[in-house]
């Protein structure tokens, strides 16, 4: 039995299903079929039952498998304290970067952590949040920020803040959608976001609870076009209401006064990397640019 046999049944267990495990591990599907098979005959027992849509545990497995986190948690342990002992923190950190750095106070944190660990390199990737969320699912990332509902067992969550959202619309358009209410907002065009944004995923929560379907006359991720597109008549957008009000004072957009969607703002990381000297850095340093207590950060 060895410990990549042990990681590889946590996976698989975390997942449900063999494919899912296999990108996450950086495997080929029949390497990690071959470790469970090995490792169900080092126990003389089946661990898993297959399906057409997946694995799930024998009762064998359910009994095994916190015993594997355990070992697998221990062995971090003695990583995490070798770390340790050769001295100053360094190595490589990679951040995933999603809306603007002053909305993620980003220049704040970054100045904390090269003044207390210059031996840190951090290399800071921008993209949508709901790529930034796959890449630390299959760690690619150590960290990254993320806007909406976290649906990964394998991914911890720091909440970070609520950010509220307004529908901003063309200055000529406000006094109809007034008139008529905000079911006139689903006979109106719609600037949409990339389905790989969780804003895409917070807009279509609006729309289900205005109970409006929409069409969507175009796609842009980037905030400062969005606006621009509709200031210039194009269509209706879901923005951050600092962005909106700031478009409003300038007369380009009009808000909807009275409907605002909120969505949390979330530090993620690999739930696996609990312990590690340089995540257990990155959360030290952002606790106070947030306000947030570090008891609460399970450090």
């Amino acid at each position: 039995m060895e410990i990549y046999q042990l990681r590889t049944f946590v996976t698989v267990a975390q997942q449900g299903h063999l494919t899912q495990a296999a990108e996450l591990l950086h495997l080929s599907q029949p390497a990690v079929t071959a470790q469970i098979k090995a490792l169900e005959e080092d126990v003389g027992m089946p661990l898993f039952e297959r399906s057409a849509g997946g694995v799930t545990l024998t009762l064998a497995g359910q009994e095994l498998l916190p015993q594997a986190q355990s070992i697998l948690a221990s062995a971090r342990g003695i990583l995490n304290r070798a770390r340790e002992l050769r001295g100053e923190l360094s190595g490589k950190a990679s951040i995933g970067v999603t809306l603007s750095a002053d909305a993620l106070r980003v220049g704040p944190w970054v100045a904390a952590l090269t003044a207390k660990h210059p031996l840190l390199a951090l290399k800071l990737e921008y993209g949508v949040t709901g790529n930034v969320l796959n890449l630390v699912r299959k760690k690619e990332l150590d960290v990254g920020f993320y806007l909406g509902k976290n649906p990964y067992a394998n991914v911890n969550t720091v909440l970070l803040t609520q950010i509220d959202y307004r529908v901003v619309l063309p200055a000529a358009w406000a006094e109809r959608v007034a008139k008529a209410g905000l079911r006139e907002l689903g006979k109106l065009p719609w600037i949409g976001i990339s389905q790989f944004s969780s804003l895409s995923k917070i807009s279509s929560e609006l729309w289900r609870e205005l109970n409006i379907s929409p069409r969507k006359i175009t796609e842009c991720d980037h905030l400062e076009t969005v606006l621009e597109l509709v200031a210039a008549g194009v269509g209706v957008a879901l923005v951050r209401e600092e962005d909106a009000q700031a478009h409003v004072a300038q007369g380009k957009v009009a808000i909807v006064p009275e409907l605002v969607k909120p969505a949390d703002l979330q530090l993620v990381y690999p739930a696996d990397r609990v312990g590690d000297p340089i995540l257990i850095a990155l959360l030290t340093e952002l606790a106070p640019v947030w306000g947030l207590d570090p008891a609460t950060l399970g450090l």
